[in-house]
This record gives structure tokens, C-alpha cells and sequence, in this order.
């Protein structure tokens, strides 16, 4: 498997090879541009962009997937799945804060919105025993694997 830096943004992974990915490429991700608009008011909520594409890490070790995502203040809001196709769904919504009529704001930083992601697991996952835990805002999904048996390699003795 092989990672591949960006050129568009300092620290930016992506992995176009990996054929269990569901991500969607943002081209104009990592551009300088992108901070200007974020504050353009538009029609569309450009403050639950941040929620929207909730991040989420996955590593593969020799007993397990485990996913991980930081969803501060969410516990009841997240919902995780298993789908036909061995596909792990993550999804989940942060409401945004009700305005009060003698309020005045004067920034809104935190993201609010709904996320979903979705990843579509390898053939030696064991779909029947997924765990998912919340523990200090970070969710923390494992998918155990299934223990791949080494084939038996028996000797032969030669006569002759």
C-alpha cells in the first residue's frame, strides 16, 4: 500500500491505490484560496464544512481494523453500522446551537451538521464482532480479523 504526499497540502496523505477507500477527492483541498472563501457568506453553511468531512483514521494491525474519529461533545448523535458488502458506515450529526433573540454573535467556529462515511472492509474482517467505543470525544471501531491459518507444510521423504 502505498501513501502518497500532496503537493496541495503540508502533511496531506491520500491513497489512491487502496482499492477499500470510499473517499471522495476535493481537488481544491490544501489551497490557499479556500480560506479566503470560507469567509464569503454564501447560501450554504460553509461552517459545518469541518463536520461534514469528519476525518477518521484507519490502521490495520495483525489482529484488527480500527478506525478512529475525533467527535467531541457526541454520543448518542453517532451511529455505527455494518452493511451487506462488508461495508462499516460511520455517520452521526451535531446540532448547531439555537439562537436567542437578545443574542449577538460575534464568531461561530464550531462545526455543526451531519457526517457520514462509509469503508468497505477486506475479505478476512469479522463482520459479527465489531466494537465501537467513545472514550473522551474520540470514537474508537474494531473490526477484529480473522486469523489467517498458515498452510501445514509436511516433509516427504525420498526413497531411491
Amino acid at each position: 500500500m502505498a501513501l502518497i504526499s500532496s503537493a496541495l497540502g503540508v502533511g496531506r496523505r491520500s491513497n489512491i491505490f487502496d482499492p477499500f477507500s470510499l473517499d471522495i477527492w476535493d481537488p481544491f483541498e490544501g489551497f490557499p484560496f479556500s480560506s479566503v472563501l470560507a469567509n464569503v457568506p454564501s447560501n450554504t453553511d460553509r461552517e459545518t464544512s469541518a463536520f461534514v468531512n469528519t476525518r477518521i483514521d484507519w490502521k490495520e494491525s495483525p489482529q484488527a481494523h480500527i478506525f478512529k474519529a475525533d467527535l467531541p461533545g457526541l454520543k448518542e448523535e453517532v451511529k455505527v453500522e455494518v452493511e451487506e458488502g462488508r461495508v462499516l458506515q460511520i455517520s452521526g450529526e451535531r446540532n448547531r446551537e439555537q439562537e436567542e433573540k437578545n443574542d449577538k454573535w460575534h464568531r461561530v467556529e464550531r462545526s455543526s451538521g451531519k457526517f457520514l462515511r462509509r469503508f468497505r472492509l477486506p475479505e478476512n474482517a469479522k463482520m459479527d464482532e465489531v466494537k465501537a467505543a467513545m472514550e473522551n470525544g474520540v470514537l474508537t471501531v474494531t473490526v477484529p480479523k480473522e486469523v489467517v491459518k498458515k498452510p501445514e507444510v509436511k516433509g516427504i521423504e525420498i526413497s531411491g
